[in-house]
């Protein structure tokens, strides 16, 4: 999308302004003066001494309109630069500036550096996910098209056995099952980055719905059940999914979700009893593509998807503690009180 273009007109500085309004409102005891100088019949000539107020009533204004404009628009100058800057240079052209004038205008200004600084790192995050896609896709797809062209090339003269046959079709089986799980989780991020309906959830339809899916789990709740999450069901089916299907993964065969309340937020702990997370691998759970069981078909989007859902929904997710004898994620997410 193009950014929008604001319609070409004259428009005064900010300088010019202040100038003009100061030397109007300078300009109102000259007038006066003059005024009664001009009905006043007995002198027609301003003494020295009005004439020197009328001189240092005018260097006072031009001090004054200098300092406006020194602490105004002097940063304001200084923003517009240092944001051209940062459109051709990036992330190193994001540094402060050496005087701002006013604290709205230091306030807005780092308001533009927050801003910025998101606004590129976001740019950063895209161009390396975009890597990270097309070296996951590019793998299984290399692979399928080498076992398709070994089964093309089968012929009379060298004909394969049955076994190998049946060997390169079992791969390109398994490589369509890898890219259609990651088309998958593609589509999830994508709904987590750009929410498009409100809604919310409650606890026990999520257990429910859990253990409707995840048969192989004993899945339990504790705490405050009845309440409701500031999450719609599509959102919140995405979210535990994820984390029930990571347990699963990991060998675990309990999950038990145990809510509490704080506030108007509310806090649910997910724990599992699976084999756990290494301490090397703690830093790097949320990192895109980063999995453990890629043999095993892991696509490692699932917890970045999880964060990037509740993000979006005004949520937080972290990892609590692991160990060998499970895995504990905290989720945080804003309350709805469910409506009798």
């Amino acid at each position: 999308m193009s950014a929008p273009k604001i319609r070409t007109k004259w428009r005064p500085t900010l300088a010019l302004i202040v100038y003009v309004v100061l030397l109007a409102v300078m300009a109102l005891p000259i007038l006066i003066v003059i005024w009664f100088r001009a009905v006043e019949a007995s002198s027609n000539r301003m003494a020295p001494a009005e004439i020197g107020a009328l001189v240092v009533a005018f260097i006072l204004t031009l001090g004054v309109a200098y300092v406006l404009t020194r602490t105004i628009t002097g940063p304001i100058d200084a923003l517009i630069a240092r944001t051209e800057e940062i459109a051709r240079g990036g992330k190193g052209a994001i540094q402060p500036l050496e005087s701002y004038g006013t604290r709205e205008i230091a306030v807005l200004s780092q308001s533009f550096l927050d801003l910025a600084g998101k606004l590129v790192d976001r740019t950063e995050y895209v161009r390396s996910f975009a890597a990270h896609v097309s070296h996951e896709l590019k793998s299984p797809l290399t692979a399928i098209r080498g076992a398709a062209e070994l089964l093309r090339d089968d012929d009379a003269e060298r004909s394969m056995t049955k076994a190998q046959r049946l060997h390169f079709l079992d791969n390109i089986i398994a490589d369509a099952v890898r890219l259609d799980a990651l088309l998958q989780r593609l589509r999830e991020l994508a709904q987590a980055e750009t929410p498009v309906a409100e809604g919310r959830s409650s606890i026990t339809d999520i257990i429910s719905s859990l253990r409707g899916r995840f048969p192989a789990l004993n899945i339990s709740g504790a705490g405050d059940t009845e309440i409701s999450v500031a999450l719609p069901q599509e959102a919140a089916g995405i979210v535990f999914a994820n984390l029930a299907e990571n347990a699963l993964q990991h060998g675990a065969t309990l999950l038990e979700l145990r809510i509490s309340v704080d506030a108007r937020t509310a806090v649910i702990l997910v724990c599992d009893d699976g084999s756990g997370i290494s301490e090397a691998n703690r830093e790097r759970i949320f990192q895109p593509f980063f999995s453990t069981r890629r043999e095993q078909g892991g696509t490692g989007m699932g917890l970045g998807i999880v964060r990037a859902m509740l993000s979006s929904h005004g949520g937080t997710i972290r990892l609590v503690k692991t160990t060998s004898a499970g895995t504990e994620f905290e989720i945080t997410i804003p309350m709805q009180i469910l409506s009798g």
